[in-house]
């Protein structure tokens, strides 16, 4: 009656045609834009700041699946429009090199796609995952789902990138085309009767959205829950614009250098979810908020070190900082994730896609505005500072969120009192 470990991996493999599609846009696209086309790099940040800013709409679409009979049919449909809108954007690039006015309007039409696609099918999937997974088994399956994007995401950017060469709009199209497909039909085939059998399948239900919105909002737990995210979500993304100037500026690191930090980095994500998934699911040691504060506490003494190392310049030891940084980041997040699909179940019933919408909007919004808050800082604190120290005081800030996001963790995660302690009327 709930999800096997069998019918968890298949969902991961949406997960990760989700990433593998998602990443096009933010890698091959953005690239391709600024160096082939030579237009601004603002652009395809303002494109992908859209994408995010659509996902405001996750909240109707789980909504939409708690209330419409059945989840799949919003993730082959969101899918669809995922896999629509990426070859859409492929066909704007294209389209940008012989007329700014129509390729702009095919870009943000596209990238309006990409965010509805994301929203319906990413938020129907977590609902999905939320309710039909046995509670013993979350930690695990947010590892593995998350994972399989993270893989999704590499497969993609290293297979495109070989096979992209030499460039050529033609080329360009089919390879983009190619993966599309790809993502739908597995999609396709990974969610084929999944939801037969499950006693947590959601039955037609008239409430209006806004009803059913307010019903979520006026639940405490959920609310606390909705800020905690946009909180440390915020903390999480603010480092992603910097890092790498902070690498070149203050250590001296070579282009080449700053990406293998990011992917050092990214290897540490890996590991910290890898941690939490073994030790929270298979050993049973340590409640999911507990691994979510240490994520979180261990993001600022990252953070904090990174900051200090600074003030020494190049030759001090970046690298294991920022190692430390993903592993703690990894732990952090894949926990975040596992108490997310706990706590969508607790409070009024059938409303697990409604909570993960309105979650899923709360990070979409903060990964859009602790990037920008993040550079904005930077540029700020460079007017007035050294270049090591506007830096470092940045990361600071972030450190500092991180454990303002540690304190509420441990609040609004706290298990509910047992029935059996309660008295009548209550």
């Amino acid at each position: 009656m709930t999800l096997s470990w069998l019918s968890i991996i298949r969902l991961g493999l949406v997960q990760m045609c989700l990433g593998a599609v998602v990443v096009l846009t933010t890698s091959t696209l953005n690239r391709l834009m600024v160096v082939e086309l030579a237009l601004p790099a603002l652009l395809p940040g303002l494109l992908v700041a859209l994408h995010y800013g659509i996902q405001i709409t996750r909240p109707s679409w789980g909504f939409l699946s708690d209330t419409g009979g059945q989840r799949t049919r919003w993730i082959i449909g969101g899918m669809a429009a995922l896999a629509l809108g990426g070859f859409g954007a492929a066909l704007s690039v294209v389209l940008l090199e012989q007329s700014l006015v129509s390729g702009l309007l095919a870009a943000i039409l596209a990238y309006a796609l990409i965010g509805l696609g994301v929203g319906a099918s990413g938020t129907s999937l977590l609902a999905l995952l939320a309710s039909a997974t046995a509670p013993h088994r979350r930690a695990a399956a947010a590892t593995i789902t998350w994972l399989m994007m993270i893989f999704g995401i590499a497969m993609t950017a290293g297979l495109v990138g070989s096979l992209l060469d030499p460039y050529g709009p033609a080329r360009l199209l089919t390879i983009v085309g190619a993966v599309c497909l790809t993502a739908l039909a597995l999609t396709a085939l990974a969610t084929w009767r999944i939801e037969r059998g499950l006693a947590t399948r959601p039955e037609p239900d008239p409430m209006p959205f806004r009803q059913g919105l307010a019903e979520i909002w006026a639940e405490p737990k959920a609310r606390a829950f909705t800020l905690f995210v946009f909180l440390s979500m915020t903390a999480y993304f603010m480092q992603e614009l910097i890092l790498e100037p902070y690498a070149g500026l203050v250590f001296g690191y070579t282009p080449g250098q700053s990406t293998q930090l990011s992917g050092a980095q990214n290897g540490g994500v890996f590991l910290g979810m890898v941690t939490v998934g073994l030790v929270a699911t298979g050993l049973k040691r340590g409640a999911l908020r507990s691994w979510v504060a240490a994520g979180c506490l261990g993001s600022a003494a990252a953070l904090a070190a990174i900051a200090l190392l600074g003030q020494s310049g190049p030759g001090a030891p970046l690298l294991p900082a920022t190692v430390a940084l993903g592993f703690f980041n990894g732990m952090f997040a894949v926990a975040a994730i596992g108490a997310m699909m706990q706590l969508a179940g607790e409070g009024r019933e059938k409303r697990e896609g409604t909570r993960m919408g309105l979650w899923g909007a709360a990070q979409a919004i903060a990964a859009g505005f602790g990037g920008l808050l993040g550079a904005a800082l930077a540029d700020l604190f460079r007017q007035l500072t050294a270049t090591a120290s506007a830096f470092g005081t940045v990361f600071l800030i972030e450190a500092g969120l991180f454990l303002a996001a540690a304190l509420m963790a441990r609040r609004v995660m706290a298990p509910a009192p047992p029935l059996a302690h309660l008295q009548p009327g209550e």
